[in-house]
C-alpha cells in the first residue's frame, strides 16, 4: 500500500498507450507524455485533422501513428461493450458502423 491506497503497476496497453497510477491519475496516456487519450479522441470526434493534432495541438509530442492506435483501441472497446449487435444487417466490414 502506498498513501493508504493500493499500489498498482503500470500497464502498457500498446506500443504508444499507457496507464500509469503515478500520471494523470492511471488514465491512459501516450508515452513518455501527459497527454491523455481521450483528449486526442476528442480532438478526433471535433473533426480536427490528424496533423493539426499532431504538429500543432500536441506540439510533436505524439506520432500519427498514435492517433491511429487509440481510435483503434477505441474501436475494438466499443465492440467489445455493445458487440457485433451494434452492426447493421447486410453492412459490409469497410462500411461505418454508424452510417
Amino acid at each position: 500500500m502506498k498513501n493508504g491506497r493500493h499500489a498498482t503497476e503500470r500497464i502498457e496497453l500498446s506500443e504508444h498507450i499507457v496507464a500509469d497510477p503515478d500520471i494523470c491519475h492511471g488514465k491512459p496516456t501516450f508515452k513518455g507524455t501527459r497527454i491523455m487519450v481521450w483528449q486526442v479522441l476528442e480532438d478526433v470526434a471535433q473533426g480536427r485533422s490528424w496533423d493539426f493534432i499532431c504538429n500543432r495541438r500536441w506540439g510533436g509530442r505524439i506520432p500519427l501513428s498514435a492517433i491511429a492506435e487509440a481510435v483503434r483501441l477505441a474501436q475494438a472497446a466499443w465492440l467489445e461493450r455493445y458487440g457485433l449487435a451494434a452492426r447493421r444487417p447486410g453492412r459490409k466490414r469497410s462500411e461505418p458502423a454508424l452510417a
